[in-house]
């Protein structure tokens, strides 16, 4: 450690580094990110306004858009900025910083999806008893729990990082600071972190999805005896945009962080994460409102009111 001089910032090494190519790709990621963020402002909004829509289940659905928001922005932004000033720097307090707000807001969606499984499971397999059970107040501690399991996942792993010695190389090879490329840059032992990081990544990925496989098995087999087809057809389209997102979703974080450390490249991490961070926050609006009979009629009673107000305008 001695003659070795401590990192200020790191180098983001992204995916290319021909100008042309860094332009195309900032046009792109630039128009995903907008889509991104108006698709799930049309679903909060519509969530909100809509009193059709005043239930448990577009509750947690307007909280976890809030939380596609800001998962996507946590780390897009920064990419845009860099790709168009043909810089790839960051500094080790902002890196941190990114480290941190990815996972709390990455694990708090992992949680709350766990919730809006149990939402549907006790929606389906005990309808009698769904507005005592699923009541406001449990709702929102529900919401409230996701953020706390959350935030006592990262806190001290991140804690535990700030303090390691960074002294060089300092290129990441990533498009963001993610904790896998960030500990192999580390000036010391870092394999009892990563063991922690592994365990966490067990608890709050398996863990959570567990739940849900639990909790739609039994949704299925409620669904199966249910004495009519409408019926069952009715129950399996309110839960098969929530399936697909749980797919979507846990299928790119089990390959990114359900895996021990390895030396290899880390290309097809990049790649997941670029399905996790971009595409994954893009598609969930659209599938919820593609999927949802009760979200298209809202929308569509939402714009016809919006052509009206326009039509008398004029």
């Amino acid at each position: 450690m001695q003659n070795q001089t401590a990192v200020t910032q790191f180098i983001l090494l992204g995916f290319t580094d021909v100008r042309w190519m860094q332009l195309l790709l900032f046009a792109v990621l630039l128009l995903i990110y907008f889509l991104t963020i108006m698709g799930n402002i049309i679903i909060i909004s519509i969530t909100l306004i809509d009193v059709y829509l005043q239930t448990p289940m577009y509750f947690f659905l307007r909280n976890f858009s809030i939380l596609e928001i800001g998962f996507t922005s946590i780390s897009i932004p920064k990419m845009l900025a860099n790709l168009v000033m043909d810089s790839n720097t960051i500094s080790i307090s902002s890196c941190f910083v990114q480290l941190f707000f990815y996972f709390l807001v990455g694990i708090a969606e992992l949680f709350l999806l766990a919730v809006m499984s149990l939402d549907r499971y006790v929606a389906i397999c005990h309808p009698l008893r769904y507005p005592v059970i699923m009541n406001r107040n449990v709702c929102i501690h529900l919401v409230v729990w996701s953020w706390v399991g959350s935030f006592m996942s990262v806190f001290f792993t991140t804690v535990v990082i700030t303090q390691l010695p960074f002294c060089g190389p300092n290129i990441i090879n990533h498009f963001f600071c993610d904790n896998s490329p960030l500990l192999k840059l580390a000036c010391t032992d870092t394999r009892l972190i990563e063991l922690v990081d592994f365990i966490i990544a067990i608890v709050t990925v398996l863990g959570t999805l567990s739940i849900t496989v639990v909790s739609y098995v039994h949704i299925i087999s409620a669904i199966l005896n249910m004495p009519t087809k409408t019926g069952q057809q009715k129950a399996f389209s309110t839960c098969a945009s929530h399936l697909m997102v749980v797919f979507i979703t846990y299928g790119s974080c089990i390959f990114m962080y359900v895996k021990p450390a390895h030396d290899g490249k880390l290309d097809f991490n990049k790649a997941a994460a670029i399905f996790n961070n971009v595409i994954s926050p893009l598609l969930n609006p659209f599938i919820y409102s593609l999927r949802n009979k009760q979200v298209q009629k809202a929308l569509r009673k939402a714009f016809g009111q919006r052509a009206q107000f326009f039509k008398g305008l004029r």
